[in-house]
């Protein structure tokens, strides 16, 4: 299975960074407390100053959104929509190890953070412009059709992964009990986003025990092939 951006998407955002980790049989059971409380007190003294809409992260992200022709303030990315609910309700809820440690990583950051579960990718997996026939999955279950030209994660199946891009996740390739193989895509747009990403690759190759596995891309370098997984910490 390989991971990519299509040209036209690097050639659209230039500004764009993006790092990427595979890991297989992953704990689901590990202690992540510490690490959440820690991205969590980030993300609460910066909104303490003032709301997320006014990061440099965000403003990015706004910014590439109003360049696909989305409302920027009716279509947020992940990593603003999660720092909304921090805002309003001072934490987040606990679903699962995996989203939990990728939701700690976008708060902390200002930065959207895709946590896919490798299982239910079918082929290769790339962040390109909708043709208007690929099938999307709601977290609800429900079936929607991507608009053509509409940013998506789409799989060599026909299957769309995400919804204009870091807005909504699929509820097809959602993390689960049971999953024990994920792929992490970290996308920034900012100025220094580079640099903020292999930062959180770091931290999630910490935690998840997976050396070896991460990877940045780049519009030169743009894809990423997944090798099998080893064991964590193996």
């Amino acid at each position: 299975m390989r991971f990519r951006h299509s040209p036209q998407v690097w050639s659209t955002f230039p500004e764009l960074s993006c790092g990427v980790l595979h890991a297989g049989d992953v704990d689901p059971t590990v202690d992540l407390g510490r690490f959440l409380a820690r991205h969590a007190d980030t993300a609460r003294a910066r909104l303490a100053a003032g709301p997320e809409g006014g990061f440099p992260e965000i403003q990015a992200w706004r910014r590439a959104f109003a360049r696909m022709g989305l409302p920027p303030t009716r279509y947020r990315c992940a990593a603003e929509s999660l720092l909304r609910r921090v805002r309003r309700e001072g934490e987040l809820p606990r679903l699962h190890p995996l989203v939990d440690l990728g939701n700690a990583l976008s708060i902390g950051y200002a930065v959207p953070v895709a946590v896919l579960d490798v299982e239910r990718i079918g082929g290769d997996l790339t962040v390109r412009p909708a043709g208007g026939g690929e099938s999307y999955q709601t977290l609800g279950g429900d079936e929607e059709r991507p608009e053509p030209g509409e940013v998506i994660f789409a799989d060599t199946s026909g299957r769309a992964h995400s919804r204009r891009w870091t807005h909504r996740q699929s509820g097809w390739s959602a993390v689960r009990d049971g999953t024990r193989e994920v792929l992490v895509v970290i996308e920034a747009m900012h100025d220094g986003g580079a640099e903020t990403v292999r930062r959180m690759l770091a931290e999630l190759t910490d935690v998840l025990a997976a050396p070896g596995r991460s990877a940045v891309l780049t519009a030169e370098a743009p894809a990423y092939e997944l090798a099998p997984a080893a064991p964590a910490g193996g």
